[in-house]
């Protein structure tokens, strides 16, 4: 897991450069078509990337996005009109029998289909009509690093092929803003050992971080049997607040942007409250509060902020599972492709 979340820069600047011809296509296709509605098909960590894009889509693009419900099709057999849809399966193997089911449903219902996945012959590269693959190389971690990261820089390609463009501006930094991450992020070994004995927590996100919040929960659940909750800021303060008390774990992921003065107030909060913060952060009024600050790249455009945020929630996922004698690598329970439907 380790030497995978490491590997992330080259992963991202390999893919930038394998697919900009295929966006090229995607957009020519996606221009003679009225697409009022993007349906996102996923499981897992691509659940989570499938959460970001939901967000990135509808800011930028102004197009409907909805997440889909898998069992939908494969245990209640409707039948759905999508005519002027995009529908997205989303799978790092590409062997995700549900979602797969969904996209070749859709493409049935008269939806064009896109596939993204890490596998250049699996399955969902058959069903779909089109395809963008993340080039992360093998992963070998059960704990998904490079994949989804690779798989939030696919959504900012598709959000652009939406648009009409080739490419969002300043997506060629992010190789660079990643490695500028994980090299802010070298004290986290030695910063982890004081939550050895953490065995629950809540993580709060907002807006286009939000799907990180899920993001680094399941981090934790799988790689240290962290009971970890996620939220949104604001529906935090809907009842969940109340669960905190002193010394309780909350982790912040807090970059510069327009949800930065909410996170900001909700730590606030959570120091009357004496709680333990973990904030991941570029902005120093927020790090000087936390109990813990990781720091991140300073200077982020927020629709980027994303990638470079979650790259250190993954280290410290990993190095937490570490000082807990854990092996992040081989999770109880768990295997790589998880078939359902």
């Amino acid at each position: 897991m380790l030497r995978e979340i490491g590997e992330q820069p080259a992963a991202l600047a390999r893919t930038l450069r394998a697919e900009s011809g295929r966006v090229r296509r995607l957009a020519a296709t996606l221009a003679r078509r009225d697409i009022r509605l993007v349906v996102l098909a996923a499981r897992g960590s691509s659940d989570n990337a499938a959460l970001f894009g939901r967000y990135l889509i509808e800011i930028t693009c102004g197009i409907p996005v909805s997440l889909a419900a898998p069992s939908v099709h494969t245990l209640y057999g409707a039948r759905l009109r999508l005519r002027d849809a995009l529908v997205v399966g989303i799978s790092q193997s590409g062997e995700s029998p549900d979602v797969n089911g969904v996209v070749d449903e859709a493409r049935r219902g008269g939806a064009l289909t896109l596939g993204i996945t890490n596998e250049a012959g699996s399955t969902l590269t058959r069903v779909a009509d089109e395809v963008l693959l993340v080039h992360a190389g093998r992963e070998r971690s059960i704990a998904a690093t490079k994949t989804y990261t690779g798989q939030l820089l696919i959504l900012h390609l598709l959000a652009a092929a939406l648009a009409g463009r080739r490419r969002w501006p300043d997506l060629e930094r992010l190789p660079e803003l990643v490695e500028a991450a994980i090299a802010l992020a070298e004290d986290v070994p030695a910063q982890v050992e004081r939550y050895r004995f953490m065995d629950r927590c809540a993580v709060v996100a907002r807006g286009l971080n939000y799907a990180n919040a899920f993001e680094l929960a399941i981090k934790l659940m799988e790689t240290s049997y962290v009971v970890a909750d996620r939220f949104s800021a604001a529906d935090f303060l809907h009842g969940p607040l109340a669960m905190v008390g002193e010394g309780f774990p909350v982790l912040l992921l807090a970059p510069e942007g327009r949800t930065l003065d909410d996170m900001e107030r909700l730590l606030i909060r959570l120091e009357k409250l004496r709680a333990e913060t973990v904030v991941f952060s570029n902005r120093r009024s927020l790090q000087a509060r936390g109990t813990m600050s990781i720091r991140i790249p300073p200077r982020l455009p927020e629709t980027l902020s994303p990638i470079p945020t979650i790259v250190p929630a993954q280290l410290f996922a990993a190095h937490l599972a570490r000082v807990k004698g854990l092996d992040p690598d081989a999770p109880r329970s768990l295997t790589k492709i998880t078939r359902t439907l």
